[in-house]
């Protein structure tokens, strides 16, 4: 009988490499920062107008973790031959940078639904990474 360390998981965490738990860690913090992001809005909308300035602060960390993460994910592709997760975090960014904008011009029409569909890309990417092994490349290709 399979213990839970010895199971399919297990194998899948040892064979993680070092940049694959840099890149789960940064979309960590990403998934992290941008969670507050709708609640300082929210905060803001009930009529609490000093949760502007934390809202816009935290899409400064927002933003600034985004473009960390596309550096991550350039990483990942040079050294495990992945680029599914720089796609991935180049739409995010994209959008990302995008809605950052449209906040700073008082477009809620594009503001408001992109900010919704980043936090929901974000957080599929989020579960891709952790379910996902990121094997060293002589791990994978043996």
């Amino acid at each position: 009988m399979l213990s839970v360390v010895d199971g399919p998981r297990a194998d899948a965490t040892r064979r993680t490499a070092p940049v694959g738990w840099t890149l789960r860690a940064t979309v960590s913090a990403h998934m992290a920062a941008i969670a507050g992001q709708p609640v300082f809005a929210g905060v803001y909308l009930t009529g609490d107008y000093d949760s502007l300035r934390w809202h816009s602060l935290g899409a400064d960390v927002v933003t600034s973790i985004g473009y960390l993460q596309l550096i991550v994910t350039i990483v990942v592709w040079a050294r495990l031959r992945r680029s599914g997760p720089f796609l991935a975090t180049a739409a995010v960014v994209a959008a990302e940078t995008a809605q950052y904008f449209a906040g700073l011009d008082g477009a809620l029409w594009l503001h408001i639904p992109l900010g919704v569909a980043t936090v929901a890309a974000l957080t599929v990417q989020f579960i891709d990474v952790w379910r996902r092994p990121f094997p060293r490349r002589a791990a994978r290709d043996a």
